[in-house]
């Protein structure tokens, strides 16, 4: 089994979102093909709605038995339940909503008016994950994981210079002193990440160059978290041409 690391450059966001929808929808119908479910992990920003509301706008998804597609998160913001800032909502904007799933097959974090604290939240999703574990690990084995990237380098919420990138032990985690508001946060460990066959990075802009750069120069992962990231089977970056200007021609792929 091969594992790859790409980077596809596109002119600019438009064409980077609609982009990764195709190649979305391709993907998630060979998946099916082959297995009864799918497991996708999906990230918040901006690219993420985009990508995710570029789906919906594709008649091909319809195409696409969505009962059999079981949706995570990456990382959430510690903020009440339908709060416009959380990944989930986000997510449920651009897409979920206009879909008729089961209940049973959105995963979203726990939210600050659920009841719990930060730790018992983190508890809570890693039982989740569990609930759905196979081949004796605490979680399921994610099909797609999407990604987007700070300037700064960290992926969901994984910063440079803090512990969370080195936790090896925990499959979620709570963060605290986010270095971005909100400061209170859960995320995904990055065993967890590169447990998936396939993560899919998306970014766009030139704030974003320099931690691209680093990352695909061996830069560490505590320093540039990204750097850390890799999947079973393919790791793509899909960029805009902004994102690009630190990308060695050598490490651009021509196609998918």
């Amino acid at each position: 089994m091969t594992n790859e690391r790409r980077v596809l450059v596109h002119p600019d966001k438009a064409s980077l979102a609609g982009s990764v929808a195709a190649r979305f929808v391709t993907k998630l119908l060979d998946i099916l093909d082959s297995q009864a479910v799918a497991h996708v992990v999906l990230t918040g920003g901006s690219m993420g709605a985009a990508v995710l509301a570029a789906v919906g706008a594709s008649p091909a998804h319809t195409s696409i038995d969505w009962s059999r597609v079981h949706f995570w998160w990456g990382d959430e913001r510690w903020l009440p339940a339908g709060d416009a800032e959380r990944n989930d909502e986000q997510a449920r904007a651009a897409f979920l909503e206009d879909l008729d799933l089961p209940s049973e097959n959105v995963h979203p974090f726990p939210s600050v008016d659920s009841g719990l604290d930060l730790d018992a939240a983190a508890e809570a999703y890693a039982a989740e994950l569990a609930s759905h574990g196979v081949d004796g690990l605490p979680h399921p084995i994610f099909d797609i994981t999407f990604l987007g990237v700070g300037p700064d380098g960290h992926v969901a919420s994984l910063f440079p210079h803090r512990s969370g990138i080195q936790v090896t032990d925990r499959t979620v985690i709570p963060v605290r002193n986010s270095p971005k508001p909100p400061p209170e946060r859960l995320s995904l460990t990055r065993p967890v990440i590169n447990a998936s066959q396939r993560i899919w990075l998306v970014l766009a802009g030139a704030d974003k160059a320099s931690a691209l750069g680093l990352a695909l120069a061996g830069a560490s992962r505590d320093e540039v978290p990204v750097a850390g990231i890799k999947g079973r089977r393919r790791t793509v970056f899909f960029i805009d041409a902004d994102a690009a200007s630190e990308v060695p021609e050598a490490l651009i792929a021509r196609e998918y």
